[in-house]
């Protein structure tokens, strides 16, 4: 009897370890298989009230660090049963009247950049006294909070610039070129000063007309011609590398391109060697966070940062990196 009794507890043990291996190799994909169902049918993961959250950036058409912004939203705002409306303009007083325009709407909450802060005071402000909670990214984390905003998640400029201004002396480059392609947009000053902060070498502005790509090339060309001694130009942006790429290689120059920001191209030039180095803010991290963030201060009243900005970079991405990082610029995502 007791070794019957043995031989059925391995069975029954048996039995079970199979029930377990089961659930353990299918039942995570079944999981990760219905969320991936859920999320291309548009289905929440929560039941809480459709609330509705409006995105207000200052990015021009066509700006593809922007589209990765949207992105990560729209992800979020499907997961939090969410309601989104993006809006953007280049131009501040017109990204101010998107604000007030939203706050007419009265939606449930905000998420704007501040680009150029001054312009865009008032209009938090309205949305302030209307009751509308406002999260702030990408730009203007230094006014974020002094302007009642929740948080401000992103990259801080100025940190960023120095970590530039490093990985330069770290390449022993003497002489570089930072390219402003939007003037009067804090966060570019804030980069290129904290690339000078920390640079050895020699840095000097260039500012040129970003909505213009011919004048950037040209511009950048005619610079590099001028003077064989700058051997780095950092673009701000990451359609902006390649057009700077083709201007050194128009002008006969050896400098190499570094640049702010990540795309697929940024990826493919660090991986062929025309990049040297990309600095990544994570784009879709800014998106995605502001709107489950609002969705947590609306459920529960949560609040990220402790009064401070909520970083998504910086990261420096070099040639080592690009090949895993591809397959995520080519979806969109980074």
């Amino acid at each position: 009897m007791a070794r019957f009794r043995s031989w059925v507890s391995i069975a029954l043990a048996g039995a079970v370890g199979l029930t377990l291996a089961g659930c353990s190799s299918t039942g995570g994909k079944r999981a990760e298989d219905a969320r991936k169902a859920a999320s291309a049918q548009g289905r929440a993961a929560v039941n809480t009230p459709r609330w509705t959250i409006a995105m207000v950036t200052h990015s021009g058409d066509g700006d593809t660090f922007w589209d990765i912004v949207q992105s990560g939203a729209e992800q979020a705002a499907v997961k939090d049963n969410i309601n989104f409306l993006y809006s953007h303009s280049d131009q501040a007083q017109q990204q101010a009247e998107l604000v007030d325009a939203a706050v007419d709407k009265k939606v449930d909450g905000i998420i704007v950049t501040l680009a150029k802060p001054d312009a865009m005071k008032a209009a938090v402000a309205r949305a302030e006294k209307a009751g509308i909670p406002v999260i702030t990214v990408n730009s203007g984390s230094a006014e974020s909070r002094k302007f009642g905003a929740l948080t401000h998640i992103g990259q801080d400029e100025t940190i960023a610039g120095q970590a530039v201004g490093d990985e330069l002396n770290k390449r022993g480059r003497k002489k570089a070129l930072c390219v402003l392609h939007e003037q009067g947009n804090v966060g570019h000053e804030q980069r290129c000063a904290g690339a000078r902060s920390t640079f050895k070498g020699q840095m000097q502005n260039l500012y040129v007309e970003g909505t213009n790509m011919p004048d950037v090339q040209s511009s950048i060309e005619a610079k590099l011609q001028a003077d064989k001694s700058i051997d780095s130009v950092v673009t701000l942006g990451a359609p902006f590398a390649a057009t700077a790429v083709k201007a050194r290689q128009d002008a006969g120059s050896k400098a190499e391109i570094d640049t702010f920001d990540l795309n697929a191209k940024v990826a493919k030039g660090l991986e062929d060697g025309s990049l040297g180095f990309a600095v990544d803010q994570q784009p879709y991290l800014q998106g995605y966070e502001a709107v489950d963030l609002l969705w947590l201060y609306r459920y529960n009243a949560d609040v990220l940062g402790g009064g401070k900005p909520v970083l998504t970079g910086p990261q420096i991405v070099t040639k080592d990196q690009a090949a895993k990082l591809e397959e995520y610029t080519k979806r969109g995502t980074r």
